[in-house]
């Protein structure tokens, strides 16, 4: 398909997002790097083909009443047979990177052991696709899709998982390292170790803050291990995906301020200080022990787990609003020991998730991080909103929700691009819509939309809007 910026006047944006648009493309510096990204069992489907294993979302989104409908990523968007129109219609948006994940089930369909070369061919096909029409392959080696034959053996909480997953990224380097410059090793290991193993609304849907809490630990040590195969095998440019979500609330009491302390220390401080200062911070370890949860550390992890980083990626979408008090929702919280906080629901601002829009939320946490762990280098690795897009009569699939969302977010790393915060690249969440996760296929991401029922993709005037963001922005450096 053509894209054809010139003919999508009306579709691109309203007054106020092309003031945004003129200081974004102006401001922000040359060599910024434009992107859009996706995950492996979010897009792929062919969940049973070429040898590929289960996973633990395969098992989860069987069980009955975890999933939307029972909806599941078998057939997700096709990516996998579709890749090549899909990366054409990358191209034509003018991205010049694409952070995607590699199916750890794909490569290695019981989690460890001999490597499935069907599986890793895909990407080796991806990957030479990207390359070819000039786009940065960014992988992210895992995104939630843990073999089920390791979690059978205890998952992340069991120690051996981050040593199965340094070998997985031995045989993902190995195979496609001469190509790809830029590894993330995990995305979101939050909501993999407090989602998955606290409240269990993600897979593997356990209930324990034990379970919870020595997930957390393996997991920052699974991605010691992945850095130190990846380093091996001379990869360059290698960092992790983080989602920093910040906490705030409306009160101004002692008590909110211990709330804010609590939710801010397990989705922030939890996963930078050990990272970046080679230690958890005292007062989240106390919090947990309080629960009867203790981090499993041994002599030597702590120094592996700080090894230097080229860069951290930040997913945002919207901040924690918490309030000290019992939480009445039947759905905790997602925090160890957070039995006297509860999440206040926007009544702003918000998308059809529910989550308020708040980009001064947004350059708070930047400016934050920016004094917090200084001389780190950050990308956005996923920032959008989700929304209920349709077509309308003409074809055509006007979002300008999500295009407002994205100036006002993009406008805001402008702003403190220029004050001197690091931040060195975009990518919205997501390229298209998508399975997503316990939601199902109801709420859509997507710049691009999908019909699920005959996966036509068509790019909604979020898409048109990026694209052309990002040739003004080129057209203003040269």
């Amino acid at each position: 398909m053509t894209i054809s910026i010139a003919s999508a006047t009306g579709l691109t944006g309203t007054p106020e997002t092309d003031e945004l648009t003129a200081r974004i493309a102006g401001d922000l510096p040359k060599d910024f790097v434009w992107g859009s990204a996706t995950s492996a069992y979010q897009i792929e489907g062919a969940t049973t083909q070429d040898g590929r294993g289960p996973s633990i979302w395969d098992t989860f989104a069987r069980t009955p009443g975890k999933t939307r409908n029972g909806e599941s990523g078998a057939v997700a968007v096709d990516h996998y047979h579709r890749y090549q129109a899909d990366v054409a219609l990358m191209a034509e948006l003018g991205l010049s990177a694409y952070r995607f994940s590699v199916a750890w089930p794909r490569v290695v369909p019981t989690g460890s052991g001999p490597v499935n070369r069907a599986g890793l061919a895909f990407y080796d096909r991806l990957v030479d696709e990207l390359l070819a029409v000039g786009i940065d392959p960014w992988i992210t080696l895992f995104h939630w899709d843990l073999p089920q034959p390791l979690q059978d053996l205890g998952g992340w909480a069991n120690r051996e998982t981050a040593h199965r997953f340094a070998e997985y990224a031995d045989h993902v380097a190995t195979a496609l390292g001469d190509r790809v410059r830029h590894w993330s090793t995990l995305n979101e290991p939050w909501c993999c170790a407090f989602e998955g193993h606290l409240t269990g609304r993600h897979a593997p849907g356990v209930q324990s803050a034990h379970a919870a809490v020595r997930s957390v630990h393996h997991l920052m040590l699974g991605h010691a291990l992945g850095v130190e195969a990846l380093r091996a095998r001379g990869a360059g440019d290698v960092g992790i995906t983080l989602n920093l979500i910040p906490a705030e609330s409306p009160e101004d009491s002692a008590a909110a301020r211990e709330a804010v302390r609590l939710v801010d220390g397990q989705t922030i401080r939890l996963w930078l200080d050990p990272l970046l200062r080679g230690r958890y911070p005292e007062d989240v370890v106390a919090d947990l022990a309080r629960a009867g949860a203790r981090l499993p550390v041994e002599d030597g992890d702590l120094d592996r787990i700080a090894a230097p980083l080229d860069w951290v990626g930040i997913n945002y979408y919207a901040p924690h609003i918490v309030v000290p008090g019992p939480d009445p929702d039947p759905a905790p919280l997602p925090f160890v020991a957070a039995d006297n906080v509860t999440r206040v629901k926007s009544t702003d601002d918000v998308t059809a998730l529910g989550w308020p829009i708040r980009p001064r939320s947004f350059a708070a946490l930047l400016r934050r991080l920016a004094v917090d762990y200084p001389g780190t280098t950050w990308y956005m690795h996923e920032n959008g909103a989700a929304y209920l897009d349709e077509p309308i009569a003409d074809g055509s699939v006007p979002d300008p929700e999500r295009l407002r969302y994205l100036a006002l977010h993009l406008d805001v790393v402008r702003e403190v691009v220029q004050e001197g915060v690091d931040v060195r690249g975009y990518f919205v969440w997501s390229l298209m819509d998508n399975y997503e996760w316990a939601e199902g296929y109801q709420m859509r991401f997507g710049m691009v939309h999908v019909d699920f029922d005959t996966l036509v993709r068509t790019p909604k005037s979020s898409a048109l809007w990026y694209s052309r963001l990002i040739r003004e922005h080129r057209a203003a450096n040269g």
